[in-house]
């Protein structure tokens, strides 16, 4: 997958991949459709630092979601 083209299917896998790896208790604040390709930039961001972390403190769980939450729609 090539995500250096914006494009809502990258957004989509992005998101989900995200859900996936923090376990995510509550998957449906995060759906991929409240997520437009504006803020494709600050997504591919938080996409790649959480990707290749394998652990989170919950102060860093709390601020990736509230990162993800001021990028959505």
């Amino acid at each position: 997958m090539d995500l250096s083209v914006p494009s809502k299917e990258n957004v989509i896998y992005m998101v989900d991949q995200m859900k996936e790896k923090l376990r995510m208790v509550n998957v449906d604040a995060m759906k991929s459709e409240n997520f437009n390709e504006a803020d494709y930039e600050d997504l591919v961001y938080l996409y790649e630092m959480v990707m290749k972390r394998d652990t989170f403190s919950p102060s860093e769980m709390q601020a990736i979601v509230a990162e993800l939450g001021a990028l959505r729609k």
